[in-house]
């Protein structure tokens, strides 16, 4: 079974960074292991039973201020529009219960990475809060954003100190980046707030003599930045520890259908939030963006630049081309082992086993405690079905699956 891949290279340029926390790096080590010897030792995993949880991750609230273009949330067609933000909001779980959460966990004996996210988690107000609770039981902690309020918690985030920052960035120039990332209610553009924060982040880090966060950009691979790859390495290289490009998670309309229908055959009802990820970004010229994707590999001149990781690890015009037009086609990621290691807890407290298709709940905190839905019977259900009966069709373009 393949499990998501990050070039020599880059391992060995992020290793370099790594050793100097150690703390972090044993983390670190001890996920990727448990990962690849996934099959080796989980002897009840026919049984839906899970044992460490490896990763956290808090998707604190729905809000956003920007509406991206492959956005399966606020995108074009995603599963928040309609929706009652008021409700939402007030639904949210407080940053007090995920401390509560957070350290039951360590008292279980868990220690997992704990990954923040959204929505945009700088919106919610107790982020900066979680990050240092967490970092003080010496968790690593990352947080995936666009850059809001990045600037004004820097303080904090160095303090904690915040493991890992990333920020998202689809363009080299403010044009590209704010095109595909626009503000949601028209006002000033995003680009310019990731320019403050990463600038306030670096000189935060210099006067506190850290080295963390280590800072990633993310970008997300589409129509209209696929030309503009190795721009956006050379605009941000300066300023970013290391490149994480994503080459979007996506279904289309019969694959959608088919997982409907296998969805309410496993679970007896039917999902809706799948459909938030049908859109039409994908790129055009595959054979222009594997000569980007070469170009990017090509890129790090030496240890000390920033590696770059491709998620998943695909590359070549024709499985270039098999990625954006079979959904079916798996890559040989045929075994979803997140459901095992990584735990999804959604803004309003919902448990979920999967991050971008949770439909399927098997407990809220704001009841119970995660160590007590961990193994409940809900969640060793949905465990066996995707063991027995294999994997969905959502599946196949999940970061749960490729990505984890």
């Amino acid at each position: 079974m393949k499990r998501s891949t990050i070039g020599l290279q880059a391992m060995a340029g992020l290793s370099l960074k790594m050793l100097r926390h150690p703390w972090i790096a044993g983390r670190l080590a001890g996920l990727q292991t448990a990962k690849y010897l996934f099959n080796a030792f989980n002897v009840r995993g026919d049984e839906g039973r899970g044992h460490k949880i490896r990763q956290l991750s808090l998707r604190v609230t729905d809000r956003c201020n920007l509406r991206c273009t492959t956005c399966g949330q606020w995108g074009e067609g995603g599963f928040m529009h309609g929706k009652n933000l008021e409700q939402c909001f007030r639904e949210e779980v407080s940053a007090e219960r995920y401390i509560d959460i957070i350290r039951d966990l360590y008292g279980h004996g868990h220690r997992p990475v704990v990954y923040l996210w959204g929505g945009e988690p700088m919106l919610y107000k107790g982020t900066p809060d979680i990050i240092a609770a967490a970092a003080a039981l010496h968790l690593p902690v990352a947080i995936a954003t666009n850059g809001t309020r990045i600037a004004a918690a820097a303080q904090r985030l160095v303090a904690a100190p915040l493991f890992l920052l990333q920020i998202s960035i689809d363009g080299h120039c403010a044009e590209l980046h704010n095109r595909l990332r626009p503000s949601g209610s028209g006002k000033s553009g995003n680009f310019a707030a990731i320019e403050e924060g990463l600038a306030a982040v670096h000189e935060k880090r210099r006067l506190q003599k850290r080295r963390l966060p280590f800072i990633a950009a993310l970008t997300t691979v589409s129509r209209d930045n696929a030309h503009h790859l190795v721009d956006i390495y050379n605009a941000f290289c300066d300023r970013v520890d290391f490149f994480i490009y994503y080459l979007s998670w996506w279904i289309d309309e019969d694959s959608a259908q088919k997982h409907e229908e296998d969805f309410s055959r496993r679970f007896g009802f039917a999902p809706r939030l799948h459909r938030g990820w049908i859109g039409g970004w994908k790129p055009d010229d595959y054979a222009a963006l594997d000569e980007e994707i070469q170009r990017l590999r090509r890129k790090p001149s030496s240890l000390s630049s920033p590696p770059v990781i491709l998620m998943p690890f695909i590359s070549g015009i024709d499985d270039l081309r098999r990625y954006y037009t079979d959904h079916a086609c798996t890559f040989g990621f045929n075994q979803c082992i997140s459901i095992y290691q990584a735990a999804e807890i959604d803004s309003n407290g919902d448990v979920s086993p999967c991050r971008d298709y949770h439909d399927y709940v098997a407990g809220n905190i704001k009841d119970r405690y995660l160590t007590e839905i961990w193994n409940s019977p809900a969640y060793r259900s949905f465990r066996k079905s995707l063991s027995q009966d294999g994997l969905m069709p959502v599946c196949t373009r999940c970061c749960g699956l490729m990505g984890y």
